[in-house]
């Protein structure tokens, strides 16, 4: 095409480049050179991880990856950017959300909430962050009644894991109806991924992290489902029962719903213990 200098998988637009070097130096394993004709480049056969960094710096729209167009991508509206006080005060104003209304929430929400919590951060662009959303109040429900098998096993072949954790209690709870497993919610939603990959536990977490703030940002509660997740990973009748493929592994799980009640205060929380060097 004329005006451009294409590579095997970056692609500059020569009418529009203003070499100013920028791709490169936010490229994350530096594999974007400058040529000796001003013009960036990536050699032939290069490792890029399609983590777009220079296609969406560049203020020209001059870098193209063939897995992504400059023209395709969202512009950053500084208008709807938040301000630090309102980052500071919505991240204090969030709330672990244990008490539902017993109303569902409806699929495109759902799905417009992991559209959110897709764009969260993984190590090495690896991306490998697999959801599991359970709508149905009922499956939600027979899936803590699992958990709850998995602690009486445990209860009597590790007792010293059950004790600490609780398990009897919870067990005793459960068998007088109450649910301190999923506590009632009508969605859960799991993350999972390869676990052989060294970045999907941390990068599975990330994203429920984000999912969190992105649900209470659209009215929603939700809270982390620690005893499903943490016996979606060990119990193979709970792995059978949600259907993780072999390869995969559990690595968080979140309760999902509308909250029965608005929280109108701050509690204090402990001063973050720093230290500086």
């Amino acid at each position: 095409m004329k005006g451009v200098v294409t590579m095997s998988l970056f692609t500059v637009d020569r009418s529009k480049c203003k070499k100013d070097g920028i791709c490169a130096a936010v490229c994350p394993l530096r594999i974007i050179s400058m040529g000796e004709d001003g013009l960036p480049f990536m050699p032939d056969g290069a490792s890029c991880i399609n983590c777009g960094h220079c296609v969406s710096v560049c203020p020209q729209g001059a870098a193209t990856l063939k897995t992504m167009n400059p023209a395709d991508l969202v512009m950053v509206q500084d208008k709807l950017l938040p301000g630090p006080e309102q980052v500071a005060h919505f991240l204090a104003a969030r709330r672990s959300i244990r008490s539902y209304k017993d109303k569902p929430v409806d699929r495109e929400t759902l799905e417009r909430l992991i559209g959110i919590a897709g764009v969260a951060p993984s190590g090495h662009n690896a991306q490998p962050v697999h959801w599991l959303m359970v709508e149905d109040a009922g499956e939600v429900r027979r899936l803590s009644g699992l958990v709850i098998d998995w602690m009486r096993q445990m209860i009597k072949e590790r007792p010293e894991v059950a004790g600490p954790m609780g398990m009897r209690a919870l067990v005793a709870a459960w068998e007088m109806g109450l649910d301190n497993i999923s506590r009632r919610a009508p969605h859960v939603v799991l993350a999972h991924g390869p676990k052989k990959l060294g970045v999907t536990r941390d990068s599975c977490i990330i994203a429920l992290t984000y999912l969190e703030l992105a649900a209470y940002s659209m009215g929603l509660g939700a809270c982390w489902a620690g005893y499903l997740g943490t016996a979606a990973a060990v119990f193979p009748p709970l792995i059978e029962a949600l259907g993780i493929p072999g390869e995969h592994r559990v690595f968080g799980a979140m309760m999902l719903g509308y909250p029965r009640f608005k929280y109108q205060r701050i509690p204090r929380r402990k001063e973050p213990s720093v230290s500086w060097r």
